[in-house]
């Protein structure tokens, strides 16, 4: 089970919880050349350990275990694995 980034991080795209993985899967970071161009940032749910470690470092509580995952939404679960092309 990977955790998926959803809604409130639209707009924020608050790096800490970047900075709090510990196998890199959060993307794109600030140096990345797509960051401008992205809404949110995505968890890459093939290389998330389940670590949880970027629940906290969340500010606008963005972060969701995908069980957790609120209904309403839901097809951030997709939307996360398909920025990786998964």
């Amino acid at each position: 089970m990977a955790y998926v980034i959803a809604e409130p991080c639209i707009g924020t795209k608050d790096t800490a919880c970047v900075d709090a993985c510990p196998v890199d899967c959060i993307h794109p970071k600030k140096d990345e050349g797509s960051y401008g161009e992205t809404e949110q940032l995505f968890i890459d749910p093939a290389e998330c350990i389940d670590c949880g470690a970027c629940l906290p470092a969340c500010p606008v509580s963005a972060i969701f275990a995908q069980d957790d995952l609120p209904e309403k939404w839901a097809h951030f679960a997709e939307k996360n694995a398909t920025h990786y092309g998964r």
